[in-house]
């Protein structure tokens, strides 16, 4: 398979040396296992020689009309964290390139793939809509206010839908590149990421902070604080709207806008990121720490612990 990086200036050092370091792991590797894949070809394209990364490194490159030979692209995120900041170059003139090149990539069927901001680059030149998509966290309520068209998925880490893959947050881009060798060799897949030390991550939730996602919107930030301080009671979107000064439905509306998701299933997140934490700094039992976080009985908290993070509550205290 021939694979054409793309890197262009402030691209995320980490995310594209990601990328590179599992495909060249893949290669070296391949000839442990009794029936070999074909080698990967990575190719490093950029619209210039020289590009500087976002931490200054400059990198050499190939021409990137040299895509048009690839099987696969591949999009390293930009190192950007701030989101209005992000929103405003990928739909600038400076990336403007990226966009073209993404867009006609996909116009000759060729897969394209990218993780973390990255996928804002995706999203913006039009080859995810319509489709299933995933991407950082902490940026899915912006991706999803900007991006309507695209339905995003925050269930799993890695998303594929009709030829375009994209991965969750910065380092993200070691599930996208094994997701990468794993298309072609399952077995050399596990075999890098077994070299690697890297345990399988197939959602973003168990590092989701909530808190964090409500600061985007006054409403669900003034819920969020009104929640927290009401965790240990039967949950009333009634009483919430209410404290609030707003209708049921505005409350609804706002989350739903922002989060993709309901007041009910909100305060779940936050119960959960609360049991979590007193799970690991107490020695608090579980009937004891469910009450406190609005359940009568432990089990329906373990049960939510398993389903949200993907552990036990032992596992959970033990960390």
């Amino acid at each position: 398979m021939d694979v054409a990086v793309l890197t262009y200036d402030g691209v995320f050092d980490s995310g594209l040396a990601a990328l590179l370091d599992v495909l060249d792991g893949a290669n070296a590797m391949r000839e442990e296992l009794p029936e070999p894949p074909p080698a990967w070809n990575v190719s490093t394209i950029g619209f210039r020689r020289r590009i500087r990364t976002g931490a200054g490194h400059v990198v050499e490159t190939q021409p990137a009309d040299t895509a048009e030979d690839a099987d696969l692209l591949l999009v390293p995120a930009l190192a950007e964290r701030r989101p209005d900041a992000l929103v405003a170059h990928v739909s600038g003139p400076d990336a403007a390139p990226v966009r073209r090149l993404v867009a006609e990539t996909r116009e000759r069927r060729i897969p394209v793939a990218s993780a973390c901001t990255g996928t804002f680059l995706l999203a913006e030149s039009g080859v995810l809509d319509g489709r299933r998509a995933t991407t950082s966290w902490w940026l899915a309520p912006w991706f999803r206010k900007r991006y309507p068209a695209v339905t995003l998925d925050q269930t799993r880490m890695v998303t594929t839908s009709k030829g375009v893959t994209t991965a969750g947050a910065a380092f993200g881009h070691v599930d996208l590149a094994l997701a990468v060798v794993r298309m072609t060799s399952p077995a050399l897949a596990e075999l890098v990421a077994r070299y690697l030390v890297v345990d399988e991550r197939p959602s973003q939730a168990a590092y989701t902070i909530s808190s964090a996602l409500a600061q985007s919107d006054p409403t669900l930030a003034a819920f969020e604080r009104w929640a927290r301080t009401h965790l240990d009671e039967p949950l009333s979107i009634a009483d919430a709207a209410r404290a609030l000064g707003v209708s049921e439905r505005t409350l609804q509306r706002a989350v739903r806008r922002t989060l993709g998701t309901s007041p009910v299933r909100f305060v779940q997140d936050l119960r959960v990121e609360r049991a979590s934490h007193l799970l690991r700094t107490t020695d608090l039992p579980l009937e004891v720490i469910a009450r406190k976080v609005g359940y009568e009985h432990a089990n329906t908290l373990r049960i939510l612990l398993r389903e949200r993070t993907g552990e036990t509550a032992s596992a959970l205290r033990g960390r």
